[in-house]
């Protein structure tokens, strides 16, 4: 039984590393890969809730990041890309993600997460730290448009989380950690 759960944890970790590579061969490229799904986020957000577009032109700042997340069990692991946007200098800053959780679930989900920051504080501490912490239940069997998800919207310390399911097959209740980071090749 061991053994198989090594073998699950390795195959993973794997599939986690290959869904979420952004497209290019150069940094110019890479970056371009990541501002075209930020476009294609930010789309999908402003026609699912159309009042998001004036939230994130009033905020301090926003972030927007690609995951694909594989639960296993009593465990569950992730990886992906983003960029967080500085709405008074209109700097973006590149950014990678990495969470791990504890908790009951099977599957894998590819799913788009964008933060609004209605302070600086949360902005900077987003950027600089990049820690995240807390619980998360939801279900998804998605494929495209077709298929339905339930996920949704969080306020938690200043910042407003939206989260869109692209595609999977997940039921999940886990405790996460999730680390952000600056993306040393991009930025």
């Amino acid at each position: 039984m061991q053994q198989i759960r090594w073998v699950l944890l390795v195959v993973s970790v794997m599939l986690v590393s290959g869904c979420q590579t952004m497209q290019g061969s150069n940094p110019a490229q890479k970056r371009q890969s990541v501002q075209d799904m930020r476009e294609e986020v930010l789309t999908e957000l402003f026609k699912l809730k159309p009042d998001t577009r004036g939230q994130l032109q009033g905020s301090k700042g926003y972030a927007v990041f690609s995951n694909v997340n594989v639960n296993v069990i009593f465990a569950s692991f992730g990886g992906g890309y983003g960029v967080a946007k500085n709405m008074a200098t209109g700097k973006y800053t590149y950014m990678k993600m990495g969470e791990v959780g504890l908790g009951l679930g099977a599957g894998v989900k590819d799913f788009r997460a964008v933060f609004v920051f209605h302070t600086n504080e949360a902005y900077n501490r987003f950027i600089t730290k990049g820690w995240a912490f807390g619980g998360q239940a939801d279900a998804a069997a998605k494929a495209s448009d077709k298929g339905a998800a339930v996920a949704g919207e969080a306020i938690v310390d200043d910042v407003t989380i939206y989260q869109l399911t692209k595609s999977g097959l997940a039921l999940q209740a886990t405790l996460k950690g999730t680390k952000y980071w600056k993306d040393d090749e991009l930025n």
